[in-house]
């Protein structure tokens, strides 16, 4: 699997896009995106890309999440490629396939599984790729260093299951990526929700421990 964060223009406020291939790029390993951004110029830089011979450059869209820095440019991208495109919310014009949690999908050469993580949005999903540890957040905080706020008990249970993943590499919504220390920022991460949760005294935020 190769992962390739198409480049912005830096003028209009986007999220990262996310291009994954297979190793190989062969015809029956689908090229995806993970969001579609709202900047147009990722659209520049795809086209400069090799995305294998004789396949459309994008056949599959994953959005994590409904804002609109990251599906802007939904409609453009199917206008332009005709990709199957896979959401959470059932209410989002231009998807073809309302995701549910646990689903697997086929993204370049690899499986994805769904999360289904509330909190940032109630549509927000993580994607995680056993085979390499590759964990796709959006903008779902599972790097939290803080320990004030609070979590609803959905997000805090999705963060428990992505702590009981080999998590190798976390790719965000915004920013870069984090590939030294996963595990152990994602378990210093859960610490902290669960603290701040109990700092709040919220009752609907009690879940199971690790383990």
């Amino acid at each position: 699997m190769r992962i390739q964060q198409l480049r912005a223009g830096g003028r209009i406020y986007s999220s990262n896009v996310y291009l994954i291939v297979g190793d190989w790029k062969g015809l029956g390993d689908p090229n995806a995106l993970v969001d579609v951004g709202a900047d147009p110029a990722v659209l520049d830089h795809l086209e400069e890309l090799d995305t294998g011979l004789g396949k459309p450059k994008v056949e599959r869209v994953v959005l994590t999440h409904s804002h609109s820095d990251h599906m802007a440019l939904l409609a453009e991208v199917r206008a332009r490629y005709q990709p199957i495109v896979y959401a959470f919310s059932p209410y989002l014009d231009h998807v073809d396939h309302v995701l549910v949690p646990g689903e697997h999908l086929r993204l370049g050469d690899r499986d994805f599984e769904v999360i289904h993580a509330p909190g940032h949005s109630t549509d927000s999903i993580c994607l995680f790729n056993e085979a390499e540890g590759v964990l796709f957040a959006g903008d779902s905080p599972v790097l939290t260093r803080s320990t004030d706020g609070r979590h609803e008990a959905g997000f805090v249970n999705a963060l428990r299951e992505i702590c009981q993943r080999d998590v190798r590499e976390i790719y965000f919504g915004h920013g870069a990526p984090v590939v030294e220390g996963v595990r152990g920022l994602l378990l210093e991460s859960l610490a902290n929700v669960r603290d701040a949760n109990d700092r709040a005294h919220d009752p609907r935020s009690e879940v199971a421990p690790v383990g």
